[in-house]
């Protein structure tokens, strides 16, 4: 069973989510009512799974992702969002969420994201995260080139990064590229390794900050 830990600081939703996730095989380990709780209990119950809000008090889910993903813990973060153009959720791809859904996804969908998460993807809704990025990074100026941030990169591994930045999965860069599912976690580890061990989502946020993928989602080579 998928470990978790449920943060959010109304009662009724926390409450509302452990039944949800309970009921389709996922363990609640611990809920916490603010981002300063869902931290200390990430560290004291190390769950697989952070389902963090975003507005909290004492600590907002922001920082309290930032704080997990700094400290190094095992903890991966899904952060759950009202609004599907929340400003706040670019910012916690950038301190190292794993994905995002909206409070509103059907509960299956939930549970499948969580475990989805747990088993070390990321989950991003291509759509949405375009929207999220391009609503909240300024376009960068044209670049001539390979941006030097990637210029470690290897052709077949700008590739794939290409297609991530375009919130593409394994699978389907896997059919993409007519390769191996196999092959391309390799490359996506190489990526990831050569990039300074960024989590996926933040690799779409470089995409956008370098001016390799521009916003309307033209590809910047």
């Amino acid at each position: 069973m998928t470990s978790v830990v449920v943060a959010d600081d109304q009662e009724l939703v926390r409450s509302g989510l452990e039944l949800v996730l309970e009921a389709r095989g996922c363990q609640v380990v611990g809920t916490a009512a603010n981002g300063r709780e869902a931290v200390d209990a990430a560290r004291r119950l190390t769950p697989e799974v952070v389902v963090m809000d975003v507005r909290m008090p004492v600590l907002d889910g922001i920082a309290a992702t930032r704080e997990i993903t700094a400290a190094g813990l095992p903890s991966r973060v899904l952060v759950l969002t009202t609004y599907d153009l929340d400003g706040y959720v670019y910012d916690a791809l950038r301190a190292g969420a794993a994905g995002f859904l909206l409070k509103a996804t059907p509960p299956d969908r939930l549970a499948e994201g969580v475990r989805t998460v747990a088993a070390g993807d990321a989950l991003l809704a291509p759509s949405l995260t375009r929207r999220l990025i391009e609503e909240h990074v300024r376009r960068p100026p044209p670049t001539g080139g390979v941006p030097r941030a990637l210029g470690a990169l290897t052709e077949r591994e700008l590739e794939v990064f290409d297609l991530i930045a375009h919130g593409q999965s394994n699978a389907e860069i896997a059919a993409a590229l007519v390769v191996g599912e196999a092959t391309v976690k390799t490359h996506v580890n190489r990526v990831i390794a050569k990039l300074g061990g960024r989590s996926r989502p933040q690799l779409v946020v470089l995409a956008y900050e370098c001016g390799w993928v521009r916003p309307g989602g033209t590809a910047g080579h």
